[in-house]
């Protein structure tokens, strides 16, 4: 599976894998470790690291060299510029470029959400679970308007290296729950991390009104 993306001045790795399964375990990852691809990383407060506090992560690979996402509630003021100003059209409300991770920040990933699940890889777009694409942002846009209906473009990425990611969780820094197809498209991203939370029911649901400050609670 390739994560299409453009880079001003640096090079994002190339991650690839055979399972494209949402939910399902990658090949190489470490025994008994959570699967994580295709879905959330939510942060459990408090988190020390600003850069991933009260984030909620799209996880787009998992395997033994580590993994790769795309964190989903941080939108900037920065638009398009040229030449990418061409898939403005396309963008999902805000229509911003998204902080994507301290990772590569000159490093553009898109996502995409396609009318129909797309089992093959094209030149524009390939599959990371169900309708949800990546968009290569150097193809014309006017390729793939007919056949997505929203586009999401974010700069950077969180990466962990091999059993990285798997410590922390082990730690409790993250609950790993189920994506919806809408979370990568939020028009309210900034209150994507309580909605995730609150709509898991049960005590889990409880976090969502957690003080920024627990303290304070």
């Amino acid at each position: 599976m390739t994560i299409h993306r453009i880079v001003w001045s640096c090079n994002l790795p190339e991650v690839r894998s055979s399972d494209r399964a949402a939910g399902r375990q990658t090949e190489g990852m470490l025994p008994g470790s959570t699967p994580t691809k295709g879905r959330l990383l939510v942060a459990t407060p408090p988190l020390v690291d600003p850069n991933f506090d009260r984030t909620v992560v799209y996880v787009l690979e998992h395997h033994g060299e580590g993994a790769l996402g795309v964190v989903l509630n941080r939108p900037s003021a920065e638009s398009l510029a040229e030449p990418l100003e061409r898939w403005a059209d396309l963008q999902a409300t805000p229509g911003t470029v998204f902080h994507g991770g301290p990772v590569e920040p000159d490093a553009l990933i898109a996502l995409a959400l396609a009318n129909h699940v797309v089992d093959e890889p094209t030149d524009e777009l390939s599959p990371l679970s169900g309708r949800v694409v990546s968009a290569d942002l150097a193809a014309d846009p006017a390729f793939i308007a007919g056949v997505v209906s929203a586009v999401r473009v974010f700069r950077g990425y969180a990466g962990w290296g091999p059993g990285q990611l798997e410590g922390e969780i082990d730690a409790g820094a993250w609950l790993v729950l189920d994506a919806e197809v809408d979370d990568m498209f939020d028009r309210e991203p900034e209150e994507l991390w309580r909605t995730v939370l609150r709509r898991q029911g049960g005590r889990l649901s409880w976090l969502a009104d957690a003080p920024h400050d627990l303290a304070d609670n």
